[in-house]
């Protein structure tokens, strides 16, 4: 979008609705993300009201029952809508409440956008025999209704041009440095070197690739899910930390010597850019997220092999890590997001 019309766009918005099935007390990039790019906006004096399941009644999400989804949304969603009057809609998730305002949008021709953070068919099929071409169907008809689709890098945004998605728009991701920077290796008073990895223990974080790998020193999982019990199980060797967060967890990530990331199914990885800011190398698979989050040789090592990746970012200078993540910034984040709204006819 060029710079007449964001502006444009911009004097048109005041208040924005943000309708999202992910938000506090889940622990994840989706969350995060929204939670900045919300206070980064309020920050400039605009209005943002995010309707997430905390405003409804909720059931737990099958197989993972610490995610909580919203139970028949459509009404509180319609009521909140019409009270807020919002200048623009961004639909966050394709959950329950994502599509209560997709619809509500549509009946009352309100344009809206919306984002693609996860690779949901992927992640659907990891837990259940439903074909891929299924999901992504059912996906494109979901997102093919906004204005825009908004996608976190380069290679997610060209995947989904190729199986049909339209109106794709990239929206990049932000770190907080004054939360996530060097602070020393204190917090682990373990065997070294310090192999880590931060997110959610569930199946399609692939985190067994890492688990598995013949490492010197020592491994550690920072983060929750439903698998952690039956990891902590199987591999008695690492350690578990569970979850943590804000000064604890950076510190925790400052303490570690490499950052692996084996998912394969991310579409960015916010957590390799906290790693980073910390100044840890990231080692993972040359796949959507890592292509297009590390700098390939300086701030992390891409590589099939996982663990020679390991090994070859060990050798890497962690100021050049603090550097590349620096280059990231939330008020950024939020500046593209605030140009790609669509603004609602009044």
């Amino acid at each position: 979008m060029n710079a007449p019309v964001a502006d444009a766009v911009r004097a048109d918005i005041r208040r924005i609705a943000l309708v999202t099935d992910a938000w506090a007390p889940q622990v994840n990039g989706v969350v995060t993300t929204l939670e900045h790019v919300a206070a980064e906006l309020r920050a400039r004096g605009l209005e943002v009201t995010v309707l997430s399941p905390r405003e409804f009644r909720t059931i737990p999400c099958p197989t993972y029952p610490s995610i909580r989804l919203a139970l028949f949304p459509g009404g509180g969603i319609t009521r909140s809508l019409q009270a807020l009057r919002p200048d623009a809609v961004h639909i966050a998730t394709e959950g329950p409440l994502g599509c209560a305002a997709r619809s509500f949008c549509l009946a009352h021709r309100w344009p809206f956008t919306t984002s693609f953070h996860t690779q949901f068919p992927e992640y659907v099929r990891a837990r259940a025999p439903i074909p891929l071409t299924w999901t992504y169907a059912w996906l494109r008809r979901f997102h093919g209704a906004a204005a825009r689709t908004l996608v976190a890098t380069k290679t997610v945004a060209e995947r989904l041009e190729a199986r049909g998605f339209t109106h794709v728009a990239r929206w990049s991701r932000g770190v907080d440095t004054g939360l996530f920077r060097p602070r020393g290796k204190g917090a682990f008073d373990l065997p070294r070197p310090v192999s880590l990895y931060v997110g959610r223990v569930a199946v399609e974080k692939n985190i067994e690739a890492f688990l598995d790998l013949a490492l010197p020193g020592t491994k550690v999982v920072i983060g929750d899910g439903p698998d952690l019990a039956s990891l902590r199980a199987r591999y008695p060797d690492a350690v578990f930390c569970g979850q943590l967060r804000g000064e604890m967890l950076a510190s925790h990530v400052s303490a570690a010597d490499v950052f692996v990331f084996p998912s394969r199914t991310d579409t960015f990885g916010l957590v390799m850019l906290e790693a980073m800011a910390c100044g840890l190398p990231v080692a993972a698979f040359p796949v959507p997220g890592p292509l297009d989050v590390v700098a390939d040789g300086r701030s992390g090592v891409l590589d099939e092999d996982l663990g020679r990746a390991v090994h070859a970012a060990l050798a890497l200078d962690p100021a050049d890590c603090v550097a590349h993540a620096a280059r990231h910034t939330w008020r950024a984040t939020a500046e593209t997001f605030l140009d790609a709204l669509a603004p609602i006819a009044r």
